[in-house]
């Protein structure tokens, strides 16, 4: 066996990610490759070579993880690795000074942005945004390249996205919920696929800090919804690491790496709002992570029942991730104003317009055969009946659509929102208490 020390291995083999082991044959050709870290592949790779388990399900680390972008394709300039970090530090260190002779926003815009302006996080204004918090404390480590998050590093990066020193009351709980090995921000990071965390907030913080839950709540119209979400994503590429020409392979993206923060229109909903769904007290303020793709459209004018407003939407959350692919995907629903009404109006509670989007939600088993084309997953999935028409089931339980009330009064139209992998393989859904 021999161990990666000086990137000699890894330029030899060429993996794009790391871990990454390979089986060799005697006569030197790859006999099986295992890419990531995965306990059930490494016991199965022990037994195919005749040794014990060597991968404990209660030892404490994770069942498996992804890899991210291997340190031999870094360009020549890249410096010297950093050390390790000490996971269980009470204390983190400071954030670098740096004195540059170049235009600060220029200089800020290359080295930390991503693609849009920033503002220079000067030591002043830093030091405005912690009000007083102590600067070496470690909220969290952000995965794949777990930096530390202290409170002047979030600060700083707070800074160029706009914030106002106020909101570090959401910054902290946002940072905390974004490490929840449950979210697994490491996967999001690093996935080809389109997903990027989207912050949902609920409670008294919404006025306090004015976030926008009504018109146009999914983009450009409040401050505080567009820097609370940047200011995130400028947290993960700076000290997560998971920068969009490395590590984050994403094939196509989504504009929500940007910004992506909506708060819920409680005042617009008969059913009780998320973060008491997840547990919380009424008066309490929450932060919700889920790990989606872009909103999807559903323009529903015509019917006049909420049965009809429900099948609308249960057509839409069909094509999430994929239309073929079943159980192994969530989905949260944003429900309009004037659809949430005709639904309540129509007797459905949230828990029955969940259970009937559950159960008029499926795919034709004809989708299959096309062209002879069939799913190895398919035997897995459970088969009903959709208006006469036999369906594979989309989701694999009513807890896997979540559902939120957001947007404006005028016009009857929901979202729904497709998530990456769920489950312990992919990303749960995690709320944390805002002060």
């Amino acid at each position: 066996m021999e161990v990666e020390r000086d990137l000699r291995l890894s330029r030899a083999y060429d993996p794009e990610t790391v871990p990454a082991l390979f089986l060799i044959g005697a006569d030197g050709r790859v006999i099986r490759t295992q890419i990531g870290f995965d306990k059930e592949e490494l016991n199965a790779l022990a037994a195919e070579m005749g040794r014990e388990t060597v991968a404990d399900p209660y030892d404490g680390a994770p069942a498996r993880k992804p890899g991210c972008s291997s340190r031999h394709l870094e360009p020549p300039d890249a410096g010297p690795s950093p050390e390790p970090l000490n996971l269980h530090a009470a204390v983190g260190s400071r954030a670098s000074r740096i004195e540059v002779s170049a235009d600060p926003y220029e200089y800020s815009m290359r080295r930390f942005g991503d693609a849009l302006p920033v503002v220079p996080p000067t030591v002043e204004r830093v030091e405005r945004m912690m009000q007083g918090l102590d600067p070496a404390e470690v909220i969290g480590r952000i995965p794949p390249c777990y930096g530390e998050a202290t409170i002047e590093k979030i600060a700083a990066n707070a800074v160029m996205a706009g914030c106002t020193p106020d909101m570090m009351r959401a910054l902290a709980p946002l940072v905390r919920a974004v490490c929840d090995e449950r979210f697994n921000i490491h996967g999001v990071q690093a996935t080809t696929h389109f997903a990027a965390p989207l912050i949902v907030v609920n409670g008294p913080v919404r006025k306090d800090l004015g976030f926008a839950c009504g018109q146009n709540v999914f983009s450009n119209v409040a401050r505080t919804n567009s820097t609370l979400g940047r200011a995130l994503q400028l947290i993960l590429l700076n000290l997560g690491g998971a920068r969009p020409d490395g590590i984050d392979m994403s094939a196509l993206g989504n504009p929500g790496k940007f910004s992506y923060c909506i708060a819920e229109n409680e005042e617009q909903s008969p059913w009780e709002p998320l973060h008491i769904e997840r547990g919380f007290a009424p008066g309490q303020s929450a932060i919700t992570l889920f790990a989606g793709e872009a909103p999807h459209g559903v323009s529903e004018h015509v019917s006049r029942s909420g049965k009809g407003v429900l099948q609308a939407i249960a057509r839409a959350l069909a094509t999430v991730w994929s239309y073929r692919t079943c159980l192994s995907v969530e989905a949260l629903v944003v429900i309009g104003p004037e659809h949430v009404k005709t639904i309540h109006g129509d007797g459905f509670d949230k828990r029955a317009a969940r259970e009937f989007l559950f159960e008029r939600t499926g795919i034709p088993v004809r989708a299959y055969d096309e062209e002879g084309e069939g799913t190895q997953q398919a035997r897995q999935y459970r088969e009903i009946t959709i208006d006469g028409e036999r369906c594979y089931q989309k989701f694999r339980s009513p807890e896997a659509i979540h559902i939120v009330v957001a947007g404006g009064t005028a016009g009857k139209f929901s979202a729904v929102i497709g998530s990456w992998l769920a489950g312990p393989r992919g990303s749960q859904m995690v709320t944390y208490p805002c002060p």
